[in-house]
Parts: C-alpha cells; structure tokens; sequence
C-alpha cells in the first residue's frame, strides 16, 4: 500500500510539474533558454540510462524466468519496439501546430497585447493542452509502474519527466494568455493538461494490476523503456539543443546519466 500511494504521489506530480511551466511563463518577459537547454538535456540523459541500463533488463530479467531463454528475449525486445511503436503513433496522431515538443519561448507570444482576440493562438493553446493530455498518458503508465516496482526509480523518472514537463506547461499558458488576457484560465488549461498523468496510473491500476503477473510485467516494463527512449530522441534531445545551446544539451545528458548512474550505485 505504501508502495502505491508513493507510485501515484510520483506520478501526481510530474504531471502537475506543467503548471510550474505555466506560472514561470507569467513571471519571465524571455525565455532562459540556457537552463531549458540544460534541464531538458538532463532528464533525456536520467531516461536513457535508467530504461537501457536497468529498466530493459529487468524486463529481460522476468521474462527469461516466466518464458524461457529464446523466448523471453524475442518478447523483451518486441515489448521494448512495440513501446517505441504506440509512443511515435501518438506523436503522429497529434496535430502539428498542437504538438508540445514545438519549441516555444515566451518572448516569441508576447508581440501583441494581452487579451486581444486571437483565434488562432487560442486555437493554439487549446490544442497543445489537449495534445499535451494525449502524450502525458503513457507517461503516467512508465512512471506508476516503475514506481511501484522500484521506489528508487520511480522518483528518478518522475523527476525527469517533471522537468520535461515544464516547457510543456509555457507551451499551453502563453498562447492561451495572450488570447483572453486571463491568466487564470491559462494556468486551469496547462494545469488540467497535466492531470492526464495520473489518470493514466489509475487506469493502468484498475486495468492492469488484476493481472500483473512476471510476464506481464517484463512486457509492461520492457514497454516503459522504450517509451522513454523515444521520447528522450524525438523531442527531449532535439527540443534541448533547438533552444540554441547545442553543447549544453550534452552536458546535460552526460549530467543527467551520471546522476542516475550514481543514484543506482549507492541503492544497489
């Protein structure tokens, strides 16, 4: 029961971590775009290493012992593509001019005047918020489910997802602001965007936990690391160095890697 509370508790709030991205843009005329850089590189490198270095192989780990050598390694690495495969869908699924990895600053939203009527920037807010609630959803399955296997883990995804989070929460509040003028209602659409997490962990609760035996778990966890993967390739890492410091970027990851390496060591 512990356990659960803290899986949710994690996951509650790295999806909540969009509304810090919606207050930040109220309080900041431009965009830091060193520390975006650095902090999304950070969480792509804290991804990489925890789904290729310990989440795959405990995937790997449970399946060899459920089905056997040969066929749990054939399903580790299909459940791994496949996790890959319902994430970029997603991303397909989601309108481009919606899309939340669209690198946006807070500068490029404040030419005109707060609370001019401006369909298309409303239209433009509104859907990120919703794209944003698509994509978040699998977010809140991977860190529930690491969570509840592993707390460790758990914090540190949900901590690398937060700060992806972030950006997310710019990309929804400032269109939505500089179209009505209302903050208010900028910062209920970024926050609510972010509720998709959590609503994914109760749904993979209520859905998957009846039948969370070995197998299904090696194939839900070898799924969680390629949905982070992916994520961290197609928009973390390319959002990271679009916000112009390149070289930052990579410090970030190599950072972000060896504190999850460090991290992993001393809970060995």
């Amino acid at each position: 029961m512990e356990n659960l509370l803290l899986a949710f508790g994690l996951t509650l709030f790295a999806g909540l971590a969009t509304g810090i991205g919606s207050v930040l843009a109220f309080f900041t005329s431009t965009t830091n775009t060193r520390f975006l850089s650095l902090a999304l590189g950070f969480s792509a490198g804290v991804m990489i290493y925890v789904s290729m270095i310990e989440i795959f192989f405990k995937a790997q780990e449970s399946l060899v012992h459920a089905l056997g050598n040969e066929q749990g390694h054939w399903v580790t690495v299909a459940a791994f593509f496949g996790g890959m495969v319902l994430i970029a869908l997603i991303d397909k699924l989601i309108p481009k001019a919606g899309n939340p990895h669209e690198v946006k600053k807070v500068e490029d939203m404040t030419k005109g005047n707060p609370g001019v009527k401006d369909p298309d920037l409303l239209k433009m807010g509104t859907f990120t918020a919703l794209a944003i609630a698509i994509h978040n959803f699998p977010e809140g399955i991977a860190t529930f489910t690491a969570a509840l296997n592993d707390p460790t883990l758990g914090i540190a995804i949900a901590a690398a997802i937060a700060i992806h989070n972030i950006p997310e929460g710019i990309a929804v509040s400032v269109p939505v602001y500089f179209a009505t003028g209302d903050k208010k209602k900028a910062f209920k659409l970024s926050f609510l965007s972010g509720l998709s997490e959590p609503v994914g962990a109760i749904l993979a609760y209520l859905l998957l936990m009846p039948f969370l035996n070995e197998t299904m778990f090696g194939i839900l966890f070898a799924g969680v690391a390629g949905i982070m993967v992916f994520i961290s390739l197609d928009e973390l890492l390319p959002a990271s160095r679009r916000y112009g410091e390149a070289h930052l970027s990579i410090y970030g990851v190599v950072a972000g890697m060896a504190v999850m390496a460090l991290s992993l060591l001393l809970f060995i």
